[in-house]
């Protein structure tokens, strides 16, 4: 009888850390793969991380589409209009026909802004 109890406490302990350690490799598996894939697209993280830079501005709720052009040269137009949405940024389109851009984000912001006008 004893020795069935303690054979039974070890498949338990020994499914537990098993468990564990199956989970813990599990975990560093993917935290690796998810470094070696944004290194992989490491150019577009970072020109999503620019575009919010540029769009969280305190003074500026829109900035216009040269602008972000200008400062996150290298990228066709279609491409750089893609990050941007990828960053939260919608589209806005001024009567003059230009093209401004604004984080979603920060729509309140620019309501409470023009309310104040």
């Amino acid at each position: 009888m004893e020795s069935a109890l303690l054979a039974l406490a070890g498949t338990i302990v020994g499914g537990i850390v098993t468990t564990i350690t199956s989970y813990f490799l599990q975990k560093q598996r993917f935290d690796q793969e998810v470094k070696l894939k944004q290194e992989d697209y490491k150019t577009e993280f970072m020109a999503e991380t620019t575009a919010r830079h540029f769009l969280n501005h305190r003074s500026f709720t829109d900035r216009s589409f040269e602008t972000l052009r200008n400062h996150l040269g290298g990228f066709e137009d279609d491409e750089l209009r893609k990050i941007l949405v990828r960053a939260g940024a919608i589209r806005i389109m001024r009567d003059d026909g230009t093209e401004w851009w604004r984080l979603l984000s920060r729509m309140d912001e620019y309501i409470e802004k023009k309310r104040s006008d």
